[in-house]
């Protein structure tokens, strides 16, 4: 582990100014099938670049049983058309049992306890295999995201984490979308500006930052995957 936390940091140095593709290059290169993408199914544009260089890459989902159907749809069509390999997580409970036991609505009244749940818990199960993810954060999306290194060291996991389009803008992001065709959650076109589970996710209003439609009116702005 510590052989990789010096990879990660070094990496992180030597290819903070690269090009997306030359990291994720460098990430197929030396982790192959031990890496995976993750994806919140916002839009396909880290699966695409990803596949470009590792065609068949996993690309790992998580199906907290609260996503908007439209989120459900990108993902079918990602995997279809995507040239990955898509590998859907499952909480330990459905929503009816998760219910059952904590009570309904558990999002509303205690929302970091449901995202650990149906989000932080199945996804360390899920990365289990692996050595390094590839998330798609951007430094542009919010304050607490500043700082995101394009390539880092999750120490809750133990893991490298790749996080290639982080020094991108949002015209970089459109751009990319525009050149390359790539699959984009249709609720971005209308009206939100980051997509989560339905009952903590909203429209933007005008002026506000793109992820400010998510847990809104409470402190909360991370689901834990990425803190």
């Amino acid at each position: 582990m510590n052989e990789l936390k010096e990879v990660a940091t070094r990496a992180g140095r030597e290819l903070e100014e690269a090009p997306a593709l030359d990291i994720l290059r460098w990430a197929a290169d030396t982790f192959g099938s031990r890496m995976c993408v993750t994806s919140s199914m916002e839009d396909a544009v880290v699966a695409h670049l990803a596949a470009r260089v590792l065609p068949g890459v996993d690309v790992v989902f998580l199906d907290t049983g609260y996503h908007f159907p439209e989120t459900l749809g990108t993902r079918d069509a990602v995997e279809a058309v995507g040239g990955v390999r898509m590998i859907t997580l499952l909480p330990r409970q459905t929503v009816v049992e998760q219910d059952a036991v904590y009570g309904p609505e558990l999002h509303r009244r205690d929302p970091d306890l449901c995202c650990r749940l149906r989000k932080t818990q199945p996804l360390e199960e899920g990365l289990a295999p692996y050595s390094a993810w590839v998330t798609g954060l951007r430094r542009f999306d919010s304050p607490g995201r500043a700082a995101t290194p394009v390539v880092g060291w999750d120490e809750a996991r133990g893991k490298v984490k790749i996080s290639p389009i982080a020094r991108w803008s949002r015209e970089d992001v459109d751009t990319y979308i525009a050149e390359h065709g790539v699959l984009v959650n249709p609720l971005l076109s209308d009206g939100y500006g980051s997509v989560g589970c339905a009952p903590c996710t909203r429209r933007l209003l005008p002026g506000e930052d793109a992820r400010a439609g998510r847990w809104a009116g409470s402190a909360k702005t991370e689901c834990g995957i990425h803190t």
